[in-house]
């Protein structure tokens, strides 16, 4: 279903009640511009947060805000699509609110564009994210990027790392028993803990997995709404075409029918010159022929 498919209710008019100054116009109209600065700062902050992903400045909690951030913004793109529907529903505008659906329906495509290639970076580099994951899982024949070095080498590195920084299990247990403990609790310590890592890693893969399927679909209903959008502009222009293409055949049947009664004004008035001179000329006839008679 199109999230543009919805009748605007208590906007429309006709005749010659007309939409000029109407308060629900500059209502709907102020209402938009208000949620395209917000879509505005939106988009401008999941670019200065798409750029950190990936970097050493790079956490979870970024990504995570980028999601949420992302979902926000794709519902408010929704909320403006039919507030843009709504507001160019009105065909009987005055100049001024010709120019304010005009301008506002711009803004909102140029900026729904903007934010369908914002959705797209996150998109990539989520599936690079979930690339990188999996290539560090142990066995994983995931093929890394060029120059990189071998997965088993990578998770090795990993797991290094991992006892250098994390408060492991086998760290904590260090402080609470003996001071030293046979090579094999060890061993099976540092299992567990790599176990852990694992499964943690695997929630993470799934997590941006399902993230990226919600991007994707976020794209298509988007795209949806510009399908829409294009529709309502290009019959929105046939309308215009038709009530121009009216207004000039009335200008041009105007123009013909004041030609039609100067020409007609020119007959009636030529027509009244013969006239007279027909008349003119019988009056001169009969004084003749009365003259004939009283002389003759």
């Amino acid at each position: 279903m199109s999230f543009l498919s919805s009748k605007p209710q208590g906007v429309m008019g006709s005749g010659s009640g007309g939409f000029s100054d109407s308060p629900e116009f500059d209502s709907i109209a102020n209402r938009l511009s208000n949620q395209l600065f917000t879509l505005t700062t939106n988009i401008s902050t999941l670019h200065r947060l798409l750029a950190i992903v990936g970097t050493k400045k790079d956490s979870h909690e970024v990504r995570d805000r980028v999601t949420s951030l992302t979902d926000d913004t794709r519902e408010l793109c929704k909320s403006l699509g039919e507030d843009v529907k709504q507001l160019q529903s009105w065909t009987d505008v005055t100049p001024s609110q010709r120019f304010t659906q005009q301008k506002l329906s711009r803004e909102f495509t140029s900026l729904l564009a903007d934010f369908q290639s914002v959705q797209r970076v996150s998109a990539e580099k989520q599936r690079q994210f979930v690339i990188a994951a999996k290539s560090h899982l142990p066995g994983s024949t995931q093929l890394l990027s060029p120059g990189a070095e071998s997965s088993e080498y990578d998770y090795q590195q990993q797991q290094l790392l991992m006892q250098e920084q994390l408060p492991s299990y086998a760290q904590r247990s260090e402080q609470q028993q003996q001071p030293r403990r046979s090579q094999v609790q060890q061993q099976e310590t540092l299992d567990i803990v790599a176990q852990e890592e694992i499964d943690f890693q695997n929630s993470l893969i799934a997590e941006r997995e399902l993230e990226i399927q919600g991007i994707e679909q976020g794209i298509s209903e988007l795209n949806e709404i510009f399908r829409d959008l294009g529709t309502m502009v290009t019959e929105q222009g046939v309308l215009i075409d038709n009530i121009e293409s009216n207004i000039t055949n009335v200008a041009d049947s105007t123009q013909h029918a004041s030609a039609e009664l100067t020409k007609a004004s020119r007959y009636q008035k030529s027509s009244r010159n013969k006239s007279c001179c027909l008349l003119l000329i019988l009056v001169v006839i009969l004084a003749v022929v009365l003259l004939a008679v009283f002389l003759g």
